[in-house]
């Protein structure tokens, strides 16, 4: 499946901002699922772009603003090309052992709750005890916007019962470590399968280790396995590690963010195109 994004993040500030820095995880990388055509990151004032890489592998983007700011723009285009793998995760660009991933964070630290639900799956082989997890997440925390902020911890979302695709990740991933199982999070796009192209965000999902398979990825939110409609750009224990724009700016006063997205199946776009 070849998938177009396009991609701006709109900062305003009340007052120009004297210096702005942001840390940008928004390129994917290729691989055997995931084949990037073709890449770019601009934005729209004069700043500096610096390319690197996290410890986590994720290809970063560091920017600097040269002058001040009164308003940033940071927009991304590309296509990538895509393949249905089952959920696995092709091996091969890994940077860290899997045990890395059962480190506990602020955001997936494990509670009584936490850790009760978690054993009602603990029983069941590895990937049967993960899919059924992943189902009684999406079963028990209803998706809605605005009742949480990027702060929530999984135990507080699993307590409310609400949340968005970020929060679901993080409940699956607190279970998951509660179990004995490294999880992490993922950062990246999906192609809507109800034909909506504009979204309001990037999407988020988990991925688990499993014995003889390696690295699996599982959408809470949704309730399935990754397939070819998703688009992985970065991982990280937490969404802290794996956030699309991260970042500070010194004076400017109060800030405001908007954020412009289109996902779309490149090759219905051009066969429409055509017709």
């Amino acid at each position: 499946m070849r998938i177009r994004i396009d991609y701006a993040t709109t900062y305003e500030y009340d007052r120009a901002a004297r210096f702005i820095i942001q840390t940008l995880r928004l390129t994917p990388r290729s691989s055997e699922a995931q084949q990037v055509r073709h890449w770019r990151v601009e934005t729209d004032v004069d700043a500096r772009l610096r390319q690197s890489e996290d410890a986590f592998g994720n290809i970063v983007h560091t920017l600097y603003t040269e002058q001040p700011t009164q308003s940033l723009t940071v927009r991304v285009s590309g296509e990538v090309v895509t393949t249905g793998t089952a959920g696995v995760v092709p091996g091969g660009q890994e940077t860290l052992s899997p045990l890395v991933f059962l480190r506990d964070t602020p955001l997936t630290r494990r509670d009584k709750l936490i850790s009760v639900f978690a054993s009602e799956f603990s029983a069941h082989p590895p990937l049967e005890r993960l899919h059924r997890l992943m189902a009684g997440i999406h079963g028990s925390v209803a998706f809605e916007v605005g009742v949480t902020t990027p702060t929530h911890t999984a135990a507080e979302v699993l307590a409310l019962g609400r949340g968005v695709c970020q929060d679901h990740a993080h409940v699956f991933i607190a279970c998951c470590r509660q179990m004995g199982t490294p999880a992490r999070y993922v950062s990246g796009h999906l192609l809507r399968s109800d034909g909506k192209d504009d979204q309001e965000a990037a999407h988020a999902w988990a991925e688990a280790w499993v014995p003889d398979l390696g690295w699996v990825g599982f959408d809470a939110a949704n309730g399935i396995c990754s397939t070819d409609r998703y688009v992985r750009v970065a991982s990280g224990l937490d969404y802290r590690g794996a956030a699309p724009v991260r970042g500070a700016s010194y004076g400017g006063g109060g800030e405001r963010l908007a954020v412009r997205l289109n996902v779309r199946d490149a090759d219905m776009q051009q066969g429409q195109q055509q017709a």
